[in-house]
């Protein structure tokens, strides 16, 4: 089989798709915009990358915005070299609007958040865009049955989408013994995420404010691991508050030690204010973590609420508190809802059989 991706390949998520399919001697052609900064394709010889200098600006007008479509021709022309069994679009917007330009068919389409939930709104221009990438798509793939019912929005009613999960590879995200940053006794409350607005970040560290207030007797810690944008104003946020002595910023992390970090938490937190699936947090529950979520997106579906974790208002750090309070109270819970957290990614979210549900879209598109 013979598959022609259009996404961003520095994507964390574009490398696991195109890495697992390869590893399923699939053949690869991945092209995406820009410049590429990874070298995760180099060990795959059926996978081969090609990138267009094209960029989506962020020039004031529309023609400026949708100059990268300039690549057209590049693409349709690699087509006829590569002769691909499906053109599959990884984020329905740009990426989506340049494979229905190539005009090949079968034609899928992967809806992944921003693409649904803010490009649509921005204009009815870009609404309009978005309404005929989903119509043109012979097959339209979402991560979760929330962001599938927001996707519906855009579509004719009869039209199928399958729901596809950002799933975790659980032989990698799992319960393990690692060197932590912090003391045996210590409970570590944190978060796995990029420190941007939409994570939420800032309610995490007022809850743990409020805990570290409440409970001044209880070895508690922060954790925080990732980079962005707001990293310097959450560091100062953790100043003002106090709370710098019991917190550490990791900055960005390789992705080979994400899983590492998690083992760190003794409760993984996102609170994000909006979230279209939530693979940081199913990467914790895989590695035994009970989690506690805000009610945005697709995490309530990730999350059984009382037996993987708990869900919460968004922007709410006293509700945050309370429910990540119920573990400092009866921390046999901890252990409890881990347990039960990772037996739920196994059965709903392994990677494997996600690979095998593509596999088998793939195979059906063909077939019609």
């Amino acid at each position: 089989m013979k598959i022609l991706m259009l996404a961003d390949p520095n994507s964390p998520h574009t490398i696991k798709w195109v890495t697992s399919l390869a590893k399923r001697d699939i053949d690869i052609m991945l092209i995406g915009l820009g410049d590429l900064k990874v070298k995760s394709y180099e060990p795959y010889p059926n996978i081969k990358v090609e990138m267009i200098g094209a960029k989506v600006t962020r020039e004031e007008g529309s023609l400026k915005k949708i100059s990268y479509l300039k690549s057209i021709p590049f693409i349709r022309k690699e087509i006829k070299k590569f002769k691909p069994d499906i053109v599959h679009s990884h984020y329905a917007s740009s990426y989506g609007l340049l494979g229905v330009l190539s005009g090949f068919h079968p034609f899928i389409a992967s809806v992944w958040g921003s693409d649904v939930y803010s490009f649509p709104d921005k204009s009815i221009f870009h609404r309009k865009i978005l309404e005929y990438v989903l119509k043109k798509a012979d097959v339209i793939c979402s991560t979760s049955h929330t962001m599938a019912k927001r996707t519906r929005l855009f579509i004719q009613k009869d039209k199928n989408i399958n729901v596809v999960p950002f799933g975790v590879d659980v032989n990698v995200f799992k319960p393990m013994k690692v060197k932590s940053l912090f003391n045996e006794n210590d409970i570590v409350i944190g978060t796995v995420k990029t420190l941007e607005k939409k994570y939420g970040i800032e309610y995490l560290i007022k809850a743990f404010k409020i805990l570290s207030d409440k409970y001044p007797e209880l070895p508690l810690k922060l954790l925080i691991v990732g980079g962005g944008s707001l990293e310097e104003d959450l560091k100062k946020l953790a100043k003002d508050l106090g709370i710098w002595n019991k917190t550490i910023f990791t900055g960005k992390v390789p992705f080979e030690d994400v899983p590492i970090y998690h083992n760190m938490l003794s409760v993984s937190v996102s609170v994000s204010e909006s979230e279209s699936f939530g693979v940081a947090v199913v990467e914790a529950m895989a590695c035994g973590k009970p989690v506690v979520v805000s009610n945005v997106g697709g995490l309530p579906e990730v999350v059984e609420n009382g037996k993987t974790g708990f869900i919460v208002p968004p922007k709410n750090p006293e509700k945050t508190a309370e429910a990540i309070e119920k573990f400092l109270l009866d921390k046999t819970l901890i252990e409890k809802m881990g347990k039960f957290a990772r037996d739920r990614v196994i059965n709903l979210y392994n990677w494997d059989k996600c690979v095998d549900k593509m596999i088998k879209i793939y195979e059906e598109a063909i077939i019609k």
